[in-house]
């Protein structure tokens, strides 16, 4: 593998190549969101890697002289989409494959023609050079999981044709694996009602092959056999190891191209999309700063009527990659009064005047008082202010008394196991060793042990082994073992904070 240059940037790729790169930045960009800079799509597997079946099927597109804009996709094809503006500058040399946000509908680039593939991405005619400047505008799809889950499976032809492809040799293996985890699911939720709609069938395997502990990232994973199947041997062992030895995982981009085939197995489109991770954000440019070792490969899901969206198996990474929604922080509230607003009757809408009337004029009367004191001289600002703690302190124990009864009510909610994994990650979080988001239970444990003793590592290790195994194999564990070795993991923290007053 080449040091500096993404393998995935091709037309084939070959997953059974070997090494690493040697991190440099290759472009800076300012957008209003951030987001996966995708920058190509591959439909069809070949066994150890991916290709583009229709890579001379480009629609070339022309400006006109006296401007820099391509007209792209205008029309949406998602039900609710947000425009996002990005600004790209080339550090390093790129292929003549154009990074841009997921459904660009304008661009403005410096040549005189551009192509866009069958897969949705875009394409020059030379090379990106070093200190290229461009702009994309997206059409970015919003992510209503409610709605993804009512798509159904009604799939256009051309959506079944390229994308639902499996090698006959691996295709009812994998569609037993992917229908064995599916069905085991049910033996750890609440409900024994199976998963039928394709986005959360989609979530959980992915959820399943980034926090399964027996599919690992392997740093020295052996080269593939000429006939061996790629996705075969992650799930179910490679051919050239050790005697008597089975490895499974394999590299990051792997994770990815089994996550696409087992959807494919059960009659799910899906394709392989490469790009880079949106990078570090340096908050006194503004910009985002993407590397070559930002780039991956993930795994895009069709849903009729919405198009394509993405999802990201590898451990370490988000499984939703960042989009829109992060910066819509107040939109489902906003939504929710609307909603409410529209459908109060009048008589509920007066009835609720008259209790916020009540309340403000409580609220009135409390502060009217506390500032009269203010007016009595030194005696009256000294009742005031002693006032004002007491009511503080009241409040803050009500608040803290009820933030208490709410995270017990949600604790008991749960499953047994996972109420006490999530029980020991609260009390880890308010030491200062929160985990996460992108972090598996595996890997945060592992990271846990160059912050305590050992016998606290172990605890921590061990009750995150037991949330693993009930979390993809049913297995309820010894509950009561588990929530002593927490409560012990409270007390030595207790005894700790004691010592050192």
């Amino acid at each position: 593998m080449d040091s500096t240059f993404y393998y995935g940037f091709n037309q084939r790729i070959n997953q059974n190549l070997r090494g690493a790169l040697k991190p440099e930045v290759v472009m800076r960009v300012r957008s209003q969101a951030a987001g996966f800079w995708r920058v190509l799509g591959f439909d069809k597997y070949t066994g150890q890697g991916w290709e583009i079946s229709r890579n001379d099927d480009a629609f070339k597109l022309t400006r006109p002289k006296w401007s820099y804009q391509f007209y792209l996709n205008p029309f949406p094809n998602a039900p609710r989409t947000q425009e996002v503006i990005q600004s790209y500058t080339i550090v390093a040399q790129l292929p003549n494959l154009i990074p841009a946000l997921n459904k660009p509908k304008e661009l403005y680039f410096p040549s005189p023609e551009v192509a866009v593939d069958a897969e949705g991405g875009l394409r020059s005619p030379i090379e990106l050079a070093a200190g290229m400047t461009y702009t994309v505008i997206s059409n970015v799809p919003f992510r209503d999981r409610a709605l993804l889950n009512k798509t159904g499976t009604d799939y256009p032809k051309n959506i079944r044709k390229f994308y639902l492809g499996v090698p006959p040799e691996i295709i009812e293996k994998v569609r037993a694996k992917t229908e064995e985890i599916l069905q085991a699911r049910t033996r750890v939720a609440k409900s024994e009602r199976a998963i039928d709609s394709p986005y959360e069938k989609a979530l959980y395997l992915a959820q399943y092959l980034k926090q399964n502990p027996n599919y690992k990232i392997e740093k020295a994973l052996p080269y593939l056999e000429e006939s061996e199947d790629l996705v075969e041997g992650f799930l179910f062992g490679y051919k050239n190891t050790q005697a008597g030895k089975k490895v499974t995982g394999g590299y990051p981009d792997h994770f990815s191209t089994v996550l696409t085939i087992m959807l494919r197995s059960i009659g799910i489109p899906a394709r392989m999309a490469g790009g880079f991770d949106t990078g570090e954000f340096n908050p006194f440019t503004g910009l985002y700063v993407v590397k070559n070792t930002d780039a991956f490969l993930m795994t895009e899901v069709y849903f009729p009527k919405n198009g394509w969206f993405a999802f990201n198996p590898i451990p370490g990474y988000p499984l939703i990659p960042a989009s829109v929604e992060d910066n819509q922080t107040f939109s489902a509230l906003e939504s929710f009064w609307k909603w409410i607003a529209g459908w109060l009757p009048t008589p509920v809408r007066s009835g609720l005047d008259a209790v916020f009337a009540f309340v403000l004029g409580w609220i009135g009367l409390i502060l009217g008082w506390f500032l009269g004191q203010f007016a009595k001289g030194w005696v009256g600002l000294f009742t005031g202010l002693i006032s004002a703690i007491a009511f503080g302190f009241l409040g803050w124990l009500i608040w803290q008394l009820w933030r208490k009864w709410r995270y017990r009510r949600w604790l008991g909610k749960l499953p047994p196991v996972e109420g006490v994994y999530q029980e020991m990650l609260k009390d880890l979080a308010s030491r200062g060793f929160a985990k996460q988001k992108a972090q598996t239970p595996l890997e945060y444990a592992e990271a846990m042990r160059a912050n305590h003793a050992t016998d606290e590592a172990e605890v921590i290790q061990e009750v995150s082994q037991a949330y693993v195994r009930w979390k993809y194999g049913g297995e309820m564990g010894n509950l009561n073992q588990l929530r002593e070795l927490v409560g012990n993991l409270r007390r030595s923290y207790l005894r700790k904070l004691k010592n050192f007053r």
